[in-house]
């Protein structure tokens, strides 16, 4: 039975803080006329989220059409930084190889699972040349506006769909950086493997309940052999 394997982006497999900044800051000034004072934390949280939130620490009343516009706003932002992704972000230790080792196990599908909306992911990914690993059109992104946990069960629906197979939800695994999707997966009942590359310690990981924690994605057979191990 094939073995789907759905990957974070941000700080998982890429770094590009200061570009998410900018492009926030922009999408932000464009939709409200203002400029951005506080940015809502971003860490396994989704697009909807962060943007709703941020609207909100910054005292805009918010429509029905913001969500929207800015979710276009931050898309074209993205769009008119690619060459600021390839110059300021960067591939995490470890990802690239990660990606092609574990893309190279029997009977194994990977994709994206992120909080970003569509565009910004491939965005990021196509810049900093991991695109061609993963199965981007069987992912599940921030711009569908569904929980995360939702996402995971939607990603699995669509690769079962588009490969003419079923994905078993003991062979679902994702991994990624924070406690909070860590969580999501529990609730869809997909393993995780968890990385200490974002802002939580090896330690939170563990106590969110990850299956399996990592320092980093450097050692590249301990990441395959978590994959193994989680769906053997």
């Amino acid at each position: 039975m094939p073995r789907l394997v759905l990957w974070n982006v941000d700080h998982t497999l890429v770094d590009v803080g200061r570009v998410t900044r900018e492009a926030y800051a922009e999408a932000f000034q464009r939709v409200t006329g203002r400029p951005l004072v506080r940015l809502a934390p971003t860490a396994g949280r989704t697009e909807s989220e962060i943007i709703f939130e941020t609207l909100a620490f910054n005292d805009v009343v918010t429509t029905e059409d913001h969500l929207a516009e800015f979710i276009t706003a931050l898309g074209d932002a993205f769009a008119a930084r690619r060459k600021s992704i390839r110059k300021d972000g960067r591939v995490l230790p470890g990802a690239r190889e990660a990606l092609a080792a574990v893309g190279r196990l029997r009977e194994v599908v990977q994709s994206v699972l992120t909080g970003s909306i569509e565009r910004n992911a491939v965005a990021k990914l196509t810049a900093l040349g991991l695109d061609k690993y993963v199965d981007l059109t069987v992912g599940g992104y921030g711009s569908e506006t569904y929980p995360k946990a939702a996402l995971v069960e939607l990603a699995r629906t669509r690769t079962g769909k588009k490969y003419g197979t079923k994905i078993a939800e003991a062979a679902t695994v994702l991994i990624a950086d924070s406690p909070n999707d860590v969580r999501a997966a529990q609730i869809a009942s997909a393993r995780t493997i968890a990385v200490a590359t974002g802002n939580a310690t090896e330690a939170e990981l563990r106590s969110s309940g990850a299956d399996i924690v990592l320092p980093t994605l450097a050692e590249t057979d301990h990441v395959v052999r978590a994959v193994e191990t989680l769906t053997g």
